[in-house]
């Protein structure tokens, strides 16, 4: 992986991140609430010679008391000045117990010795740190006293008193949520990059491009309203959808300028992806550049154009290829534009057949030879053979691939599939990109957010459409045992059916 791998996958899962570091501030404060306080009561002692003499008898005597501070240092956490403490206070605690709760210190160079007992009584600390001064004072009292006889020359004084604590050392309530934020936060960034490694949904351009290098003809922004309102004529007319398949149109006339054919399948890797209202939508797109276009409905699974559309497919392509009527009684015209839709036709039992059958390519030629363009819907790649049979009888294959409902390795067993074929793949679309985020699609000159537009195209209705009705018993009492080899067909809310 990349830097900028790294950063977009910190970008995808900023939630995971947040969250995580959620949890840890919310560890650091449980922590501050579950420890018991615990208060720190502190005294210190002055170290002196109890030497008048000259300045050098006090200077070598300042020296000598300095090397003698770290030797009472370790003397204060013995039992030679514990357990008088312990005594003193009728503490039921062993030396031990008891030096595991005092801390001592002392500056460099200095002879001033710092007592600080920790315990979760604040007066208890205070009371233990003033009892262990005071038998630190006894003990080195003894400790220095001559053999010969007089007093200690070095004498110990208490010049800052233990004072109960008000407020507790511990538990560090801001060092804790501190602490537990900066380990929720790496957490939250280690976690990121490992999903982010492990994710093989294609989220957007840069997914896709570690499965192919094929052209990207378009990316298509995610539109709530597309869900009740799927087509273009139903968009205003400088949206940014309608503008995604403006972008299509033209990308896909660059990406055929060499082959210059004129039909092409629209397919995906699995279904949901979008593939037919894609499908439907780029025919539009074509006959509102004045091109005179053709949609055929070739998904004879799960077929949707005429639900899209509000046209009549009892009678369509099915009724073609079985030799039942000829195209041009087949062929309704929609919208104001030169633009004709073949629908499917009754969904017959055996579909890959009829894709790949003779009539279905001398269909695709007179298509062909009678439009400038002929986009076609095919069922999806994976679940079944007809798109990759389908593939073989017209110029190019534009895969439409959804964003965040398709993987790596579905978009390259499609792509295999069709170069098993010889298919020529002329690019792919994404769809249902997200508007934000480190995978969005977005216009950087125009915007529009027209409420008033968008009101007046939900009111349209789709044109007339010439009924065709085809009576065959056999072909009836055939299609009642039809393979469904996905979901099956629906009816696209608040769209017109004439079934």
């Amino acid at each position: 992986m990349e830097i900028s791998d790294y950063v977009r996958s910190l970008r995808r899962y900023w939630k995971v991140i947040a969250g995580v570091m959620l949890l840890g501030l919310l560890a650091g404060g449980a922590t501050s609430l579950l420890v018991r306080p615990t208060y720190t009561a502190e005294t210190q002692l002055f170290v002196a010679i109890q030497n008048s003499g000259s300045a050098q008898e006090l200077q070598q005597g300042n020296t000598f008391t300095q090397a003698r501070v770290q030797s009472y240092v370790k003397t204060v956490t013995t039992p030679i000045v514990l357990k008088p403490a312990i005594d003193a206070l009728g503490l039921g605690l062993s030396p031990e117990t008891l030096a595991s709760h005092v801390d001592v210190s002392t500056d460099l160079n200095t002879v001033i010795i710092k007592i600080a007992v920790s315990d979760t009584s604040s007066v208890q600390s205070a009371a233990m740190a003033q009892a262990i001064a005071d038998s630190l004072i006894s003990a080195v009292e003894t400790l220095e006293k001559p053999k010969t006889g007089g007093p200690s020359p070095v004498s110990l004084s208490i010049i800052a008193p233990a004072e109960a604590p008000t407020v507790p050392s511990a538990p560090n309530t801001k060092l804790n949520l501190a602490l537990g934020g900066i380990l929720g936060l790496a957490l939250g960034l280690a976690s990121a990059i490992v999903i982010g490694a492990l994710d093989t949904r294609i989220r957007g351009e840069a997914d896709l491009r570690r499965v192919t290098d094929a052209p990207l003809l378009g990316g298509i922004a995610f539109d709530p309203k597309a869900v009740t309102l799927p087509l273009l004529t139903q968009a205003p007319h400088q949206s940014p959808r309608t503008e995604a398949f403006r972008t299509l149109r033209t990308n896909l006339s660059f990406a055929n300028v060499a082959l210059r054919t004129k039909s092409f399948v629209v397919t995906s890797s699995m279904p949901g992806e979008g593939k037919s209202t894609t499908a439907t939508n780029l025919a539009i797109s074509l006959a509102q550049a004045g091109q005179r276009v053709c949609l055929v409905d070739a998904d004879l699974r799960r077929p949707m154009v005429d639900e899209y559309l509000g046209l009549e497919r009892n009678a369509g392509l099915t009724t073609a290829l079985i030799g039942q009527a000829s195209l041009e009684n087949l062929l309704q015209p929609w919208g104001e534009d030169d633009l004709f839709v073949l629908t499917s036709g009754r969904i017959p039992p055996n579909p890959s057949e009829l894709l790949g059958s003779g009539q279905m390519q001398d269909i695709v030629r007179y298509l062909e030879e009678h439009f400038d363009s002929v986009v076609i819907d095919a069922p999806p790649l994976l679940p079944v053979t007809d798109a990759a049979v389908l593939a073989q009888h017209v110029g190019g294959v534009v895969l439409v691939v959804g964003a965040h409902a398709t993987r790596q390795p579905l978009v390259q067993k499609s792509l295999r599939a069709l170069e098993l074929v010889d298919a020529t793949v002329l690019g792919l679309v994404l769809n249902r990109l997200p508007v934000k985020g480190p995978d969005s699609y977005a216009y950087s000159y125009y915007s529009y957010s027209s409420e008033s537009s968008a009101s007046q195209s939900e009111g349209m209705t789709a044109p007339g459409a010439v009924s065709l009705h085809v009576e065959d018993e056999e072909f009836n009492a055939a299609q009642q045992g039809a393979i469904e080899e996905y979901r099956p067909e629906t009816t696209f809310p608040g769209r017109r059916s004439n079934r």
